[in-house]
């Protein structure tokens, strides 16, 4: 990744299905160490957005870079230093957390001693290190969120991307995520991260982008944003500007 370009990079992203725009000439960049959060009602293109990011999609137009490669034309160089945790990410439930773990270790071509390290270093802070023998089926919910998150960071990415990554989470791991990203950032991470939840955006992120029905209508710092639209509150600014005509 080149450490003099942006971590993430768009320019005029844009996603149609027919005639429907899902997204439209989306342009951004995010810089290493930078939370950019997400946010907007259904449908407005959030998740489109992320997936075009990672190039689960096509663009129709418009381009992505992650840390200057253009992730189309060199998918598999750019993808090395990205992690990408869906909404509902895909776990293989009929084996144990060691057998994931190390199964994943194998895709990431970690040496034995390192792919220790990680997970044991990861499994401790999300309390899930008494359960390497567990079947992932047996997990709760709340201890498959977890893992989902390991998985995601053991080859320790230099772009992090997560689509809802705080829905359904008990007070414990929202906490223990939260300081997760901080820290993350505060070692050049980039994160990305689409929400619902404004008071964890309030929280966590450096810079909101505001999407509604698929265009960006807003993007800065809390702070910026709330002097530019003279609002106290991020939930007062996000209902204001994501309003529709009819509304």
């Amino acid at each position: 990744m080149d450490s003099t370009s942006p971590s993430v990079k768009t320019e005029r992203l844009t996603k149609r299905y027919g005639t429907v725009v899902a997204l439209s000439e989306l342009s951004f960049e995010v810089s290493q160490g930078e939370i950019l959060a997400l946010v907007g009602p259904n449908g407005a293109g959030k998740t489109t957005a992320l997936k075009l990011l990672v190039g689960l999609l096509a663009p129709t137009a418009g381009r992505v870079f992650i840390g200057g490669i253009d992730i189309h034309e060199r998918p598999l160089e750019a993808k090395r230093s990205v992690s990408f945790i869906p909404d509902q990410p895909f776990l293989y439930e009929q084996l144990t957390i060691a057998e994931f773990l190390s199964f994943l270790g194998a895709i990431y071509r970690l040496d034995r001693q390192t792919l220790i390290q990680r997970v044991s270093s990861l499994l401790e802070l999300f309390a899930l290190d008494g359960l390497m023998t567990h079947r992932i089926g047996q997990l709760s919910y709340g201890m498959k969120s977890r893992l989902a998150l390991i998985a995601g960071l053991l080859h320790e990415p230099r772009v992090l991307m997560m689509d809802e990554p705080f829905f359904g989470l008990d007070p414990q791991t929202l906490r223990i995520m939260k300081r997760l990203l901080v820290e993350r950032a505060q070692q050049g991470v980039a994160v990305i991260l689409s929400t619902h939840q404004l008071a964890i955006v309030e929280d966590v992120a450096h810079r909101i982008a505001i999407l509604s029905q698929g265009q960006l209508v807003a993007i800065g710092s809390l702070p910026e944003l709330k002097q530019r639209y003279g609002k106290a509150r991020l939930e007062e600014l996000f209902f204001q500007l994501t309003a529709s005509p009819s509304s």
